[in-house]
């Protein structure tokens, strides 16, 4: 028989032994609360090395949160939405994901895209601009935290500008044309070894934004106020009467040198970083792609607004944003989780100099970060001589329409309009057709 002193002793040796398991259990993956570790994923199509940044940026999250594991998984541009759309049920699916603007309409509808909680919806309503907000509200509700925004500029190399005698950007579309012949090359069969002015193909944005920033400059309008197309306008004619006259007419241009591949990279870029291609209407978000190709040569770019057509008042570029969501059909658990890391990522507290974390990382790629102290603390780089120009010009910018249908409303005008650029169609048949398929496509989703 024990005695009672016995007794209290190993009562004693028992809580210990249960604490000292419960300790053991912390360091094993659990917590000191008991907290139980939650597993979440990152879609994202960045390039590796803004992948490496994420990844660091969640290893100082795992500091103050270690108990939510984080996996980064990236993918090209061009099966971004393809991953998200047929991965986003079962154990694999994505929990947070990069997603582009005119997606989310259609996850909205599709129930993938998850609403922000209220409580931090005050979060975003304070930190970014209006514009920016209304981008990614759908029926009252805000559906993410806003990172980037990207508009469209002319870029041009100012070396060949030089080399041709030419002063100044082109302000108006003859400058534009003007230009673009005296900085034309062709070797002795008439072949184009150096194009005055080049376009993408192969990529439903980089097709239809160019062509639509100069139709905005034209003082023109992809849909009306019903969502149905206006093709049928003297704007929009007279916009592609311009690539007509660049491509067949004045042959400054050649479609041959403008394919663009899944990352949205390949021989359009490399011949812009070459000196094969003099001017190009791209978007911001490309300054890292050329620093990496061009070295020292990249000082020989220089940005400037959206020439200016004959019908237009002023240069208004197409902008677009992005933000990062949250799968609306991933288990409660993970949505927490994914929630309270993004705050984390886009708040001052994760960054350097009080940028957020997610500022520092677009900021890495030449990308305009949309949150308002983030702009305020990288103000010195967005006064570079290539992004500052972008800045300046986000006034004056106009969004592409968000509607149910976009990105199939992109990719419809980008076959219409390569058929164009290819010559396999005349410009008014091409307008047609254009006009009717976009008209058929959207009325699917407004009567």
């Amino acid at each position: 028989m024990f005695k009672k002193g016995s007794l209290i002793l190993l009562a004693i040796l028992l809580v210990l032994s249960i604490v000292a398991c419960d300790s053991k259990s912390s360091t094993d993956g659990g917590s000191s609360t008991g907290e139980k570790k939650v597993k979440i994923s990152y879609l994202t199509h960045w390039a590796a090395p803004q992948v490496e940044q994420l990844k660091s940026a969640i290893k100082e999250y795992n500091k103050i949160e270690p108990n939510v594991e984080i996996e980064v998984r990236a993918v090209p541009f061009g099966n971004l939405l393809t991953t998200l759309t047929t991965q986003s049920t079962g154990s694999g699916a994505p929990t947070i994901t990069s997603i582009y603007e005119l997606w989310l309409p259609q996850l909205v509808n599709d129930k993938i895209a998850a609403p922000i909680p209220a409580e931090l919806e005050s979060e975003v309503q304070s930190n970014y601009p209006e514009g920016i907000i209304n981008a990614i509200t759908i029926n009252g509700k805000v559906y993410g935290f806003p990172n980037e925004v990207n508009l469209y500029a002319l870029n041009y190399n100012e070396r060949l500008f030089k080399e041709a005698g030419i002063a100044a950007p082109p302000k108006t579309w003859d400058e534009l044309v003007d230009a673009a012949k005296k900085l034309t090359k062709k070797d002795a069969s008439g072949k184009i070894t150096q194009q005055g002015f080049g376009i993408i193909t192969s990529w439903n944005s980089g097709v239809v934004h160019p062509w639509l920033s100069l139709l905005y400059s034209n003082g023109g309008e992809l849909l009306g106020s019903d969502h149905m197309p206006v093709l049928d306008s003297k704007e929009v004619k007279e916009t592609t009467e311009l690539y007509q006259k660049l491509i067949f007419d004045e042959k400054t241009t050649d479609p041959s040198m403008s394919i663009a591949n899944a990352s949205t990279t390949g021989p359009y870029l490399d011949n812009f970083a070459n000196g094969k291609t003099a001017m190009i209407i791209m978007a911001n978000w490309w300054q890292s792609a050329l620093e990496d190709s061009m070295g020292d040569k990249f000082a020989d770019i220089k940005t400037a607004p959206i020439p200016v057509g004959p019908s237009g008042s002023g240069s208004h570029s197409v902008s677009y944003s992005w933000l990062t969501s949250v799968n609306a059909k991933a288990d409660q658990s993970q949505q927490e989780a994914a929630w309270k890391f993004l705050k984390w990522l886009n708040s001052g507290e994760s960054g350097e100099n009080g940028s957020s974390a997610m500022g520092d990382m677009l900021m890495g790629m030449g990308i305009m970060p949309s949150r308002n102290s983030d702009i305020e603390a990288h103000n010195t780089d967005l006064n570079s001589p290539f992004l500052k120009p972008y800045v300046d010009e986000l006034k004056n910018a106009k969004s592409f329409p968000i509607v149910l249908g976009g990105n199939e409303l992109t990719t419809t005008l980008q076959q219409q309009l390569e058929q164009m650029e290819f010559g396999q169609t005349s410009q008014n048949d091409t307008l047609e057709n254009a006009q009717k398929s976009l008209k058929d496509l959207m009325s699917q989703f407004y009567k």
